[in-house]
């Protein structure tokens, strides 16, 4: 069993030396803070068990809330604060929080829904009097922790439970894998109601005594400043995207950086490479998801090959299965299927949705994906983004990843759409480089040393931005849905 997520904040407080937000605060001042909240809420009627949306924007005391309602035993439910008080609804109604904590402009529309509100200045004003000693109540490893809802591109939302070993298993073994120490100082630019930067950047940093450069948003410019006192940062493809159009990222610039990781959506090998041209960096790309936690990583030592996205960490098991559930050989595509003490409870009441997504223990994750000889695994998309056109099975990945390595293509997405010879057919959807103009026959033409023909996209479509969710991760089923029409008969 792992240490626990406030057991470790117990023991960094110890240490009067260890800083928790540079500039800000020390993990001493944030036991007391959380302290001081946990008794709030629990002043306010709220018992183990119960459950705390928040809906803020990202603020220092959205993490001291986190960890108080792990010291309560209160289970955490982050939300978007992009999301409008109509898809607020769902979660209001699914999740039948005791308390809503929002920002002060939001605070009346959500009230006007039923929901227990109060907005954040009060919680943290009551705070602010309480005593700082908690007697934290007994808890376990299988003990309900958060409640993250996916991002709902398939439907409604739906509520993944995560466990208290969950989060701890996975902290430890990332700390280790990625070799963070107490002299670490981590850039956080992440959203903090998304796995990546509440529990991945926050739980490594915490469990090893590493202190954040702790900013509201992401902001190239509030990033390259940060980077002198900085040693580590965790992003999307899209922060190292937008920082390569810098011209003030240099090798000199990320000097003192030991680390870049990516995740959360595919990190482009052409990407890759002109980070590693530009900084002397080589990107550690890792893969997971809300359900699982981090399930497999690059290695810090040892090549970090663009395209894929590592080995499974330790303690975690991967598989890829075919059609009929048995694992595929080497370097055979198939259902990429995950066990391990990171994998979640269930989703939150729908239990027979839980019982759909795993077969004998394993959880299915819905990715399709291939592991090489070296026990990397690549991942090839998502099941339901797999193109069959003609019978033929296309992974997108594979277009994409061709797609990128042209000149002129900033970005690329392939989709399928319905056609009425194939059944389906390929399409790219692509951003066009700065200055380049991008012309479907020279395109096609180049990628017939690349592509088998059937691979090859039927249509190139020139976008001026694709449609993403906060995270930055393309949203091919809105692609799909603006392009449905391409192929049909006039």
């Amino acid at each position: 069993m792992s240490t626990d997520v406030i057991v470790k904040l117990k023991d960094m407080a110890a240490r009067s030396d260890r800083v928790w937000i540079q500039g800000r605060s020390s993990y001493a001042d944030l036991l007391a803070e959380t302290g001081r909240l946990a008794n709030t809420l629990a002043a306010m009627g709220l018992v183990k068990g119960d459950r705390l949306l928040l809906q803020v924007e990202k603020c220092e005391a959205v993490l001291s809330l986190y960890l108080a309602c792990l010291r309560l035993g209160v289970v955490f439910l982050p939300v978007n604060p992009g999301y409008t008080v109509a898809e607020t609804q769902h979660f209001l109604t699914d999740a039948d929080p005791a308390l809503a904590v929002t920002d002060p402009d939001r605070a009346a529309a959500i009230a006007a829904t039923g929901a227990r509100v109060l907005a954040l200045p009060e919680v943290l004003a009551q705070a602010a009097s309480a005593a700082p000693e908690f007697a934290d109540p007994a808890h376990g490893p299988d003990d309900l922790a958060a409640i993250l809802y996916t991002s709902g591109t398939t439907g409604r939302s739906k509520g993944v439970m995560l466990g208290r070993e969950n989060l701890a298993s996975n902290a430890e073994a990332l700390v280790d894998l990625w070799r963070f120490t107490e002299t670490d100082v981590l850039l956080h630019a992440l959203p903090v109601f998304h796995t990546h930067g509440l529990f991945v950047a926050t739980n490594c940093a915490l469990y090893s005594g590493a202190s954040l450069i702790f900013q509201p948003g992401f902001a190239p410019e509030a990033v390259l400043a940060a980077f002198p006192q900085a040693t580590v940062m965790m992003g999307v493809p899209t922060f190292y995207t937008r920082l390569l159009a810098d011209p003030r990222l240099t090798r000199d610039a990320c000097r003192g950086m030991r680390l870049f990781i990516s995740g959360s959506a595919p990190l482009s090998p052409a990407t890759h490479a002109e980070w590693q041209e530009r900084t002397g960096h080589a990107i550690l790309e890792r893969y997971g998801m809300t359900e699982t936690n981090m399930i497999t990583s690059n290695p810090y030592a040892g090549a970090r090959r663009a395209g894929t996205v590592g080995r499974p960490l330790p303690g975690v098991e991967v598989r890829v299965t075919g059609p009929d559930g048995a694992p595929v050989p080497v370097g055979e595509a198939g259902a990429i299927e995950v066990r391990g003490p990171n994998v979640f409870h269930g989703y939150w009441r729908l239990p027979e949705k839980t019982a759909e997504e795993f077969r004998d223990g394993w959880f299915v994750t819905g990715d399709l994906g291939a592991f090489d000889s070296q026990g990397y695994l690549s991942i090839l998309g998502r099941a339901k983004d797999l193109v069959i056109s003609g019978g033929l099975n296309v992974y997108p990945t594979e277009v994409e990843s061709a797609l990128d390595a042209l000149p002129g293509v900033a970005a690329s997405a392939v989709i399928g759409v319905p056609h009425p010879d194939f059944g389906e057919a390929v399409v790219a959807c692509l951003i066009a480089a700065p200055g380049a103009a991008l012309e479907e026959s020279a395109l096609r033409a180049a990628l017939r040393d690349r592509l088998a023909a059937f691979k090859i996209p039927k249509r190139m479509l020139v976008l001026p931005e694709f449609p993403r969710n906060a995270m930055g991760k393309v949203q091919k089923a809105e692609l799909r849905r603006q392009h449905a029409g391409l192929f049909s008969e006039s």
